[in-house]
């Protein structure tokens, strides 16, 4: 288990029209309540969830997770910190509340029938369980085409009440539940070809559905069921009780689609970016910025088109830029970054191209001095990216798959493996979105490339921008990236 303590000062209302279900009366609870009592004597509220992408992570600068940031903001309104714990199954949060090692579960938990030793709040989310499968296979429209087809499911998610209910009228369906496995996991099986279909969440495949390209949506299954969080009956109801109060306020006011949108609402935010609109760019915007780039370049030791490139991934030279997460400005800063290399306006260009600049020079010094150039660049911008303890896990998975974990080409096959329990329990930051920073980094080398060709030969540059490219010169300037798994 992973504990993780963390205080959040800022809050954050939050709410989603969706329907509310009141298990429990809504009666003010009492000061003296014994279990509210001990949560504030102790000073923080002690969750338990599952290390997962749609739950809780270790992300860039540190834990995230849809989940997470609803936990965080409940402590926050108790006004005590809140401790993570992390196990690895549904059934291993709802053992932990039942048994009281945790004040709350929170992990994807699906409202179900009543279960002995525990409460469940008000909905968060609406669940749709979702057929998935692989593209190879002959297309699946419907139920009739699941017969005779290796399916997945996670025991406890779910999954397992749409498909019995299927099963009531379709006799010969059958599948297999896991209790070790998440959602990557049966994703990647479906590619690998171990598993030809699951049934996920609609949400959870949107989350990750580019890093398996290999993987279709099929069609929804069975009625959709609520996302709740749980909590243990045997210490009363007032923690339940206040847990629904915050959650209606957030509800109240109307804010928790656009934290669901933050984390689920966008599929599409990793750039497969053409050359000609990088060549537009280039001409529009690099020229208010390049002279930063530059000085930037001359204070810390990279070159100015590799800064430029960066801040292309990040933001294409947006200065106003905001991420799903709340990362800033040009360069994309977290705000933990900002006063770390002494930033005080991200969204000032200047100060962000500087931070950006010298935030890299930090990770790659944090690198082990066995990594050579340019080695050491890939995997200081793929730090950048993902942090730099993801990539010292990759390193790690590297090394055990007999790879040179001190080689970009080996920690760039072992990052995506980063989304994979059997590979991810191995290293000591947990779960991460592994394929992003192998995609981040070969994008940037592109643009890199790219303003390389265009130091040398401005006159080319432009004869090139003046007519559209056809499809070989394109694919010459620039490839199209895919997912890397």
């Amino acid at each position: 288990m992973h504990k993780v303590f963390t205080r959040d000062p800022r809050w954050w209302r939050i709410s989603l029209s969706i329907l509310v279900l009141t298990l429990v009366p809504n009666v003010a609870w009492k000061p003296d309540d014994p279990l509210l009592k001990d949560i504030r004597t102790r000073d923080f509220l002690q969750a338990i969830t599952r290390d997962t992408p749609t739950t809780y992570y270790q992300g860039r600068q540190g834990p995230t997770g849809f989940e997470f940031e609803l936990m965080r903001r409940f402590a926050d309104h108790l006004g005590v910190s809140l401790a993570i714990d992390t196990t690895e199954s549904i059934n291993g949060v709802l053992t932990a509340v039942r048994e009281g090692e945790a004040d709350v579960g929170a992990a994807a938990l699906p409202m179900g029938p009543i279960s002995s030793g525990v409460h469940y709040s008000r909905p968060i989310l609406v669940l749709q369980p979702l057929v998935v499968y692989r593209r190879s296979l002959p297309v699946v429209r419907g139920p009739e085409d699941l017969t005779g087809l290796k399916i997945g499911a996670i025991r406890g998610s779910g999954a397992g009440t749409a498909l019995r209910k299927l099963q009531a009228r379709m006799p010969k369906l059958s599948w297999q539940e896991s209790t070790g496995l998440e959602v990557a996991d049966l994703l990647y099986m479906i590619e690998q070809g171990k598993l030809d279909a699951a049934v996920i969440y609609a949400h959870q495949f949107k989350l990750n559905r580019l890093f398996y390209p290999g993987v279709e949506d099929a069609f929804p299954i069975g009625k959709p069921l609520s996302l709740v969080w749980a909590f243990p009956s045997k210490d009363g109801l007032a923690l339940l009780q206040e847990a629904n109060r915050f959650l209606d306020e957030l509800r109240s006011q109307g804010t928790l689609d656009t934290l669901i949108d933050r984390y689920f609402g966008h599929d599409d935010y990793l750039e497969y970016v053409g050359a000609r609109l990088f060549i537009r760019h280039v001409l529009k915007r690099l020229p208010q910025y390049e002279s930063a780039f530059k000085k930037a370049a001359r204070e810390t030791g990279f070159d100015w088109k590799l800064l430029a490139a960066l801040g292309y991934q990040e933001s294409h030279w947006k200065p106003e830029a905001t991420s799903p997460t709340g990362v800033r400005g040009l360069m994309m800063l977290t705000e933990s970054t900002a006063k770390q290399v002494g930033i005080a306006n991200r969204l000032d260009p200047l100060q962000s191209i500087d931070g950006g600049a010298r935030y890299l020079v930090s990770v790659k010094e944090r690198l082990q001095p066995q990594i050579k150039e340019p080695d050491r660049t890939w995997m200081a911008l793929a730090a950048y990216n993902v942090g730099l303890g993801h990539v010292y896990d990759a390193q790690k998975i590297a090394d055990i798959r007999g790879g040179d974990p001190y080689s970009w080409d080996d920690v760039r096959e072992a990052l995506p493996l980063l989304q994979e329990r059997k590979w991810y329990s191995k290293g000591r930051y947990g779960y991460a979105r592994g394929g992003e920073p192998v995609i981040y980094v070969r994008n940037i080398r592109r643009y890199y490339e790219i303003l390389n060709y265009v130091s040398r030969s401005q006159q080319e540059f432009y004869q090139i921008n003046r007519r559209p490219p056809n499809d070989q010169e394109t694919s010459q300037l620039f490839d199209i990236v895919p997912p890397v798994l």
